[in-house]
């Protein structure tokens, strides 16, 4: 399998969570974080809860970001 930074402090593995975005060099998902967040923790209870940095969860929160902002939406008729 292979490990790779897709950007800074997120990366995929195979053998991860099928694949999905992970904070590098640990187990947790991008969007566990990002979930965590949007249910209402703080950054610092989800660093807490997960074991991880503070600025692990604003990589999350830029990784999101950008994914966002390349996504474009088409109207239907």
């Amino acid at each position: 399998m292979f490990v790779k930074e897709i950007a800074p402090r997120i990366s995929v593995d195979g053998k991860v969570h099928c694949g999905k975005p992970v904070i590098a060099g640990t187990r947790v998902p991008v969007e566990i974080v990002l979930g965590q967040l949007a249910t209402g923790l703080t950054a610092e209870q989800v660093v807490q809860e997960y074991g991880i940095t503070r600025e692990d969860v604003l990589a999350c929160l830029s990784y999101a970001a950008d994914l966002v902002q390349e996504e474009r939406i088409r109207p239907t008729p």
